[in-house]
């Protein structure tokens, strides 16, 4: 295969991955929490010996949006929301975790955990812990009042380096050294949507997949081309 088949092949790969990275994000469209991500497609140009230069695509590296979304009331007690920057920080088995997903609840020991069992920590890294059947308030600085006497604040955090940041499932992130966030304020009761503008996703789905019919039928033609060269000289 000679250069033009390498470079459409190498596009043909990045637009695979693009139109993983739109599907999963059309799929967490109603994820409370969930952060759309986008692929970053980079040039790599070589010098070749006595030809032109060659020009290949590269797209490997993901790219999480981090803009606000959506916050709606739900008059759930654990239920906590973030408005403005900061993550939760929650504890998982392969260490502690960003999350923007903030529906928790109490579990046999009094400790708020999210759906997965993950425990949230508080701003010194510590599990937060509810009295079974107090009256719990949150307080915008994250201050947790149990019938009016404060038991734990809520941190907010972020990551000491943003480029760290890393999806890792679901709506968790990785960002390896954190930091405590500021400019944060929490809400008792409301949940933040996704952040996945449908219309948008959808529309790009449809670029990509024509992006992609384009560069199949360069590759076929490529293919004829080359089956021809074959058969002349073959003669």
């Amino acid at each position: 295969m000679d250069s033009a088949g390498y470079v459409a092949l190498g596009r043909h790969s990045g637009l695979m991955r693009e139109m993983q990275v739109v599907a999963n994000n059309i799929a967490n469209m109603s994820t409370t929490g969930f952060r759309r991500e986008g692929l970053a497609f980079a040039e790599h140009v070589a010098r070749l010996e006595g030809e032109a230069s060659l020009s290949m695509a590269h797209a490997t590296a993901r790219v999480v949006d981090l803009s606000q979304a959506g916050v709606v009331p739900t008059g759930g007690t654990f239920d906590f929301a973030i408005e403005g920057e900061g993550f939760f920080l929650v504890e998982t088995p392969d260490g502690n975790r960003l999350t923007r997903a903030g529906s928790f609840t109490p579990n046999a020991a009094g400790e708020l955990v999210t759906a997965e069992g993950f425990r949230l920590l508080d701003a010194g890294g510590a599990p937060v812990f509810v009295p079974p059947g107090a009256s719990v308030a949150l307080g915008e600085d994250g201050t947790l009042a149990a019938d009016g006497a404060a038991i734990a604040q809520i941190g907010l955090w972020r990551p000491v380096d943003p480029l760290a940041l890393r999806h890792q499932s679901g709506t968790l992130f990785d960002g390896g050294e954190v930091e405590p966030a500021e400019g944060g304020r929490l809400m008792q009761g409301h949940l933040e949507e996704s952040n996945v503008n449908p219309v948008s996703e959808v529309a790009r789905m449809i670029e990509v997949q024509r992006a992609y019919e384009m560069g199949q039928k360069f590759l076929e033609a490529e293919d004829a081309r080359a089956r021809a060269v074959i058969q002349v000289l073959g003669r």
